[in-house]
């Protein structure tokens, strides 16, 4: 489909109540199903689930500029999206990282449209986002100077968050990223410049919501949770502290659409 001057590939399944997941940064459809976590065909028993590409990853389109990237611009193709297949109907909207960084923008800029939230691991935000940018635009100069192959050698150089390691070992999935090497340095820079709006209009959104969060992963901090879920007015948070609890999310989830 194209909206807002580019190609966003997606899919649905389902009937019911519309439910959109917006994927994490470097993420896609095809990469969270080759880890998946939310049984996509559960849900799709008992409502119209909505995934699709963000810009610039997996098969849609994009262009090379920072400001498309930015959250509150993939809000803008988020709510495109949502007027194309559900124009009369308040959505649950849910994402994981950078997808749920685009819900917040999204219901933040359109809160009729939304009957729901789940969040799942929300990234750096406001106090600590400083950091995690300059991180990014380490990587700017990795990628610019030995390409995506370079950048994708030093991240699965990294350690993985200990919370994975019990399942992991030492010896974790190689991972690459699901976007090209052509837009790859704008993707981080619009990653890099991006930002939640103000706490005080965070604390305005009143929709049920649900948080999930892990812990020791600096790129998606405990904080981060804890924060929204101290400003939004009408949340259920839930932190993972070991990977069983993770595979509980599927419940969580399911409890909250019930």
């Amino acid at each position: 489909m194209n909206l807002r001057g580019t190609t966003i590939d997606f899919d649905e399944r389902g009937t019911g109540p519309t439910l959109i997941h917006a994927h994490g940064l470097f993420g896609s459809r095809a990469a969270e199903d080759k880890m998946p976590l939310w049984g996509w065909d559960h849900f799709a028993e008992h409502m119209r689930v909505v995934r699709y590409d963000a810009r610039g990853h997996g098969l849609s389109g994009g262009g090379k500029s920072s400001e498309e990237y930015v959250w509150s611009n993939l809000a803008d193709d988020l709510l495109a999206l949502a007027d194309q297949v559900a124009p009369d109907e308040a959505i649950i909207g849910g994402g994981a990282s950078m997808g749920a960084a685009t819900m917040l923008w999204a219901a933040a800029k359109a809160p009729e449209r939304f009957a729901r939230l789940i969040l799942v691991i929300p990234p750096t935000i406001w106090e600590t986002r400083a950091a995690q940018a300059g991180f990014y635009r380490d990587r700017i100069a990795v990628v610019e100077q030995g390409g995506k192959a370079a950048f994708v050698a030093e991240t699965n150089e990294a350690a993985q968050p200990e919370i994975f390691q019990e399942v992991l070992g030492d010896a974790p999935p190689v991972w690459e990223p699901d976007v090209s090497e052509e837009l790859l340095p704008w993707v981080l820079r619009g990653a890099a410049e991006s930002d939640l709006p103000d706490p005080d209009v965070i604390s305005g959104l009143a929709h049920p919501t649900l948080i999930l969060a892990w812990d020791t992963d600096p790129g998606h901090p405990v904080s981060s949770a804890e924060r929204l879920a101290e400003l939004m007015p009408n949340t259920e948070l839930h932190i993972a502290r070991t990977f069983r609890d993770i595979t509980q999310w599927h419940a969580h989830v399911a409890g909250f659409l019930a």
